[in-house]
């Protein structure tokens, strides 16, 4: 639509450009004036309607309403009908808040905003005093969307799947707990990513994860090709109770993590190249071999059993060609999630329920989600590769 530049210039004469957008400035009284032109037009058609339906109605006035934007506290006269049978869909009777106001407190609760904050950027800029209880409310409405989200139904197939944990302290039963936060990651067969849920869980354990994955099997999961964990106990056992095919993987960089957590910085970077010859080698054979070969030297000797540990798990991936395991190891996706988690958890210092660390986690992952925009580069040689090892279970 053209905007009249003539109008412009008459709305803008004799203001000074400070106030344009202050407080109750000309963009406050734009919005009220167009809201009860709205509001006018909408009674217009509600009079309308119920005349040629043989009902007697007409205007009967107006009532000041003061509504909550997004910017600023707004008083609009809102016009009455005689029958008070008129109903405004812009502003309904009870509504108090713009739409704009509820979608901007939940964009800054996703940003890791706590309700204080909330409630002082509002006061700071826009000179609104917001209650705490309001904000919560709306903040609260956010459950409901994630309980629909969380049993959303899934695809038949996922080529691969992360799981993976964040601690987050929650306060339960009066006491602050650090729970483990479980997020699975997915990647469709077309490469593209998707969240497929949230737990949270005070203790891991084999009954815990195999809750998880009958849920999955419950909302149409029919097949895991390969789920890459980061050895959690019991996890590898649920998987396959539920997925039997599954090829379960430990995560090499949890591992390569692990192992530098062991090491002092001096020894980190010759430890990397060890272990990269470990990792990127022909077979297990010769992985196995390179691990045997490298210098751990006495103060490392954790390293070298933590990879034994869990050889059983990082044997699979050998069986991969090059495609396939950078997908695999490179897990810059689900790594980009937890930096996004950790950034907003670490603001709050701890939640007061479990539905309150939720709601953020989900807005947060769901923020990430919508940033998502192409499926990673090595995906195109390694869909070729899921096709020809997995055949007919690499639905598309």
């Amino acid at each position: 639509m053209a905007i009249d530049k003539a109008m412009l210039d008459q709305l803008l004469a004799g203001r000074d450009p400070q106030d344009l957008f202050a407080k109750d400035g000309l963009l406050d009284e734009l919005k009220k004036a167009l809201s009860e032109r709205m509001l006018s037009a909408e009674l217009e058609e509600h009079l309308e309607a119920e005349s040629a339906e043989g009902a007697l109605n007409r205007r009967n006035g107006s009532s000041r309403k003061t509504m909550l934007t997004g910017t600023s506290k707004v008083t609009l006269d809102v016009p009455r009908d005689r029958a008070g049978t008129f109903d405004p869909k812009l502003i309904a009777k009870y509504q108090r808040r713009f739409p704009d106001f509820d979608d901007k407190i939940v964009s800054m609760y996703a940003r890791g905003m706590t309700v204080r904050e909330i409630r002082g950027h509002l006061e700071e800029l826009y000179g609104i005093d917001v209650s705490p209880d309001l904000i919560s409310t709306i903040t609260d409405a956010v459950l409901e969307t994630v309980a629909e989200w969380q049993g959303r139904p899934l695809d038949a197939c996922y080529p691969l799947v992360f799981f993976d944990a964040i601690r987050v302290k929650i306060r339960d039963e009066g006491f602050v707990r650090n729970k483990a936060v479980y997020i699975a990651l997915g990647i469709l067969p077309d490469g593209t990513k998707e969240i497929l849920g949230i737990w949270i869980e005070q203790t891991e354990g084999a009954k815990f994860w195999l809750r998880v994955m009958n849920e999955l099997k419950n909302r149409g999961v029919g097949d895991i090709l390969i789920a890459v964990v980061d050895g959690l106990k019991g996890f590898p056992d649920a998987i396959n109770a539920a997925f039997p095919e599954t090829i379960v993987q430990t995560c090499i960089v949890h591992l390569l993590r692990n192992s530098m957590s062991f090491a002092s910085w001096k020894d980190r970077k010759p430890i990397a190249q060890a272990l990269r010859a470990v990792y990127r080698a022909e077979t297990a054979e010769a992985g196995l071999a390179a691990l045997d070969a490298g210098h751990w030297g006495k103060r490392h000797p954790a390293i070298a059993q933590s990879w034994r540990r869990h050889w059983d798990q990082v044997i699979p991936f050998f069986a991969f060609p090059q495609g396939v395991r950078r997908i695999i190891y490179t897990t810059n996706a689900i790594e980009a999630l937890n930096s996004k988690l950790r950034r907003a958890v670490r603001t709050r210092g701890h939640f007061p329920g479990d539905d309150a660390a939720m709601k953020l986690l989900y807005l947060v992952l769901n923020k990430a989600a919508d940033e998502w925009k192409r499926p990673p580069r090595e995906w195109a040689e390694a869909k070729t590769q899921f096709a020809v090892i997995f055949g007919e279970r690499f639905v598309i």
